[in-house]
């Protein structure tokens, strides 16, 4: 069975909810590295967050569609969702692997 636009907004929209709580984890692991680190990931905090800002935007956009044209939205969407969630995993294991590393020295 084929997902409904507002079945799609509202399911993107959980895992988005989700995804933020993540990152605020994460930024706040992020504020306790030093020095370049701790600039670095605040980088990648920003970077992410302008992502996900950008992810809302499309996702008010497939939201605002009329039901013939949310198709192809929705297939632009989930290509930026994939790419957001495949960033987010590369900070999240960067972040993991440097405390489980501790500082370079």
């Amino acid at each position: 069975m084929d997902e409904n636009k507002d079945e799609y907004i509202l399911r993107l929209k959980v895992k988005m909810d989700e995804l933020n709580k993540d990152l605020d984890k994460l930024t706040e692991e992020a504020a306790q590295a030093e020095g370049e680190l701790k600039d670095e990931y605040q980088q990648q905090m920003l970077e992410l967050r302008k992502k996900l800002k950008e992810l809302e935007s499309k996702l008010s956009n497939v939201r605002d569609k009329d039901e013939s044209g949310w198709e192809d939205l929705k297939q632009g969407m989930e290509k930026s969702w994939s790419a957001w969630k495949k960033s987010f995993s590369k900070a999240k294991e960067e972040f993991e692997r440097a405390y489980r590393e501790g500082p370079k020295k």
